[in-house]
């Protein structure tokens, strides 16, 4: 197993704006010590329609945020570019604090510590939950390597601590097809934490969970936050509220209203474009 990757130093890649071409080089983002993620004037057109529209965007370091916005908001597209699918016309995306996402490729993204989840999950399911997270694990082998290979002692370690972590431990030895819907969207969850990953983009977690596990998926996002830095996309207010301290609403391409969810729900923008009132 590679050693753990370094910690992204967020709150001192501000002090590099002055290498020219390795960093935000803004004065706007002078005032935003201590983010991990750094979006600004992002603008992404499809065929005449813009699908973001001078999104600016901060997220900071083990922070858990969640980002709400009727369909068409632009929150698919934003993940999008975060994650290297789609090259936005203009603007900048910058992680870490030397790493200019606009610059790097899928892989090189998550491989500097960025993990998606989407939706639908996608796990082996003719496999061991165990085997899942054993086939995740962030290590410079194949499949077939990786189903024949000897586990180190630290490895079987971590994924047993994965296991405990996303309440799986029971199930280690159950094939991963057999799993609850929820128990799959945890076990995804836990497939991308073998990745050591620094940002976590996690869409609609609770889509189609019971309400047991829409309240130990709540308990779990909350967790992970503080280790790591945790982006929802969520249209579940009710769970939304559960998690969030800072919640950004997204309103044709741009950043509507961002505060806490009482500010937001308190904003007539906000009540009405999105929540109808």
């Amino acid at each position: 197993m590679n050693a753990p990757r370094t910690p992204v130093s967020a709150p001192t890649w501000w002090d590099e704006f002055t290498t020219a071409g390795s960093s935000p080089n803004t004065a706007a983002a002078r005032l935003h010590q201590g983010n991990i993620l750094y979006i600004e004037n992002v603008t992404v057109s499809f065929d005449g329609f813009r699908a973001l529209n001078e999104l600016t965007l901060y997220i900071e370091t083990g922070e858990l945020r969640c980002i709400i916005g009727p369909n068409g908001a632009g929150k698919s597209t934003m993940m999008d570019v975060i994650t290297g699918k789609t090259r936005p016309d203009r603007g900048q995306a910058w992680f870490g604090s030397q790493l200019n996402l606009l610059k790097m490729s899928e892989p090189e993204i998550a491989e500097a510590g960025i993990g998606r989840k989407f939706q639908k999950p996608t796990v082996f399911e003719h496999l061991p939950v165990f085997t899942n997270l054993e086939l995740a694990m962030r290590a410079p082998k194949g499949v077939w390597r990786s189903l024949v290979a000897r586990l180190s002692g630290e490895a079987r370690d971590r994924i047993e601590e994965i296991l405990v972590l996303v309440g799986l431990a029971e199930q280690r030895d159950m094939r991963a097809g057999a799993l609850s819907h929820g128990q799959k969207q945890w076990l995804e969850i836990g497939m991308l934490l073998m990745q050591e990953p620094q940002l976590l983009l996690i869409d609609e977690p609770v889509a189609g969970m019971t309400h047991q596990e829409t309240e130990r998926t709540a308990e779990l996002l909350v967790a992970l936050a503080g280790q790591r830095s945790v982006v929802v996309v969520e249209h579940d207010m009710e769970f939304v509220r559960s998690i969030a301290k800072r919640v950004t609403v997204l309103h044709e391409g741009s950043v509507l209203a961002e505060g806490s969810m009482a500010q937001v729900q308190d904003d007539p923008r906000v009540r009405q474009v999105y929540l109808g009132a």
